[in-house]
């Protein structure tokens, strides 16, 4: 099976499209206290039907070093109080930001909630200069992504104004199940 990645950057907060107004409303707000089981909670709701699996063999001290490192953010949107979907913003290198994971949980899709997220994460992380003692200019911001992520993940991308700048084809295991949000859960498909 091929796998293709692609990585996409901005160079200047003008560059930024914002995203339609979401259909129901949504609060994005910062999870200032690391929390691992949150964090982790988010991974797998999130990536569980997108084979993110490079951390489930995380530790709980591995996410705490993570989730305290300087630079390091998590952005939640909620709707009516229940958690929708999350970034994760690495501004650890100085000058540049990763969003490192992006994305919503399954019941929120369609509904405009990931434009607006997107919308609203890259405008905290161009304003990640000065919150962080190494970041006195952001100079880009950046996020990849891949064939196997949500369907809507490179398009939302490049509609709020991410370009690509680099993209790679490689081979993938053929045939694995993605795990879900925990064993045995047997969630409904997503319709992916």
């Amino acid at each position: 099976m091929e796998l293709i990645t692609w990585y996409l950057e901005q160079g200047d907060v003008a560059q930024v499209r914002p995203g339609r107004e979401p259909a129901v409303p949504v609060e994005v707000r910062r999870a200032e206290l690391p929390s691992p089981e949150l964090n982790r909670f988010l991974y797998t709701a999130v990536g569980g039907d997108w084979f993110w699996t490079d951390r489930l063999a995380w530790a709980w001290p591995q996410w705490q070093d993570w989730l305290s490192a300087p630079g390091v953010e998590t952005w939640v949107a909620s709707v009516r109080g229940t958690p929708a979907g999350y970034a994760e913003l690495d501004g650890r290198r100085p000058g540049e930001v990763e969003i490192a994971y992006f994305g919503l949980l399954p019941q929120f899709a369609g509904q405009g909630i990931g434009g607006h997220l997107l919308t609203e994460v890259l405008r905290r992380a161009w304003d990640l200069a000065g919150r962080w003692p190494h970041q006195t200019a952001i100079s880009r911001v950046w996020v990849h992504t891949c064939s196997l992520d949500g369907p809507a993940a490179l398009a939302n991308y490049r509609a709020r104004g991410l370009t690509v700048y680099r993209t790679e084809v490689t081979s993938a295991a053929d045939g694995a199940a993605a795990p879900g949000p925990w064993p045995g859960a047997q969630r409904p498909a997503t319709g992916a």
